[in-house]
């Protein structure tokens, strides 16, 4: 599959109906999203069962201002409808083959847990003052 525009309306459709979705944010002034680009369409092409979906930023600025985007490119990796990496900066063929075998290889309720302690540090720090 080649790699789709995602509008900030098509956003959340898109994360909740793929299992695995990377985002590239870019911008068209961009010097290293226009070196990451060819890139990214050839690995989106190997990987037919992946979303590989690019957002404009200066034409969605509201999707980039809520995602946090303070750098680009900035890639994001989303699997099972939770964020499982985002990080600036374009990364070369090698690498991102590298990441889709990753997110591909995850322990999805593993990282759920770590999800979950993540949202509820209160609860971490009730065990550690428990041992204490």
């Amino acid at each position: 599959m080649a790699t789709i525009e995602i509008t900030e309306a098509g956003f959340e459709q898109t994360i909740t109906e793929n299992d695995i979705v990377f985002v590239d944010f870019w911008a068209g002034w961009c010097g290293p999203c226009k070196q990451f680009a060819p890139v990214y369409e050839q690995v989106s092409g190997e990987h037919p069962d992946i979303v590989f979906g690019k957002v404009d930023t200066e034409a969605e600025r509201g999707l980039a201002a809520a995602a946090n985007i303070t750098s680009i490119p900035t890639l994001m990796a989303f699997r099972d409808k939770v964020l499982v990496y985002a990080q600036p900066g374009a990364v070369n063929a090698t690498q991102l083959q590298e990441l889709v075998t990753a997110v591909k290889g995850l322990d999805m309720d593993e990282v759920r847990e770590q999800v979950a302690q993540n949202q509820n540090p209160d609860q971490n720090s009730d065990q550690n003052s428990d041992q204490n």
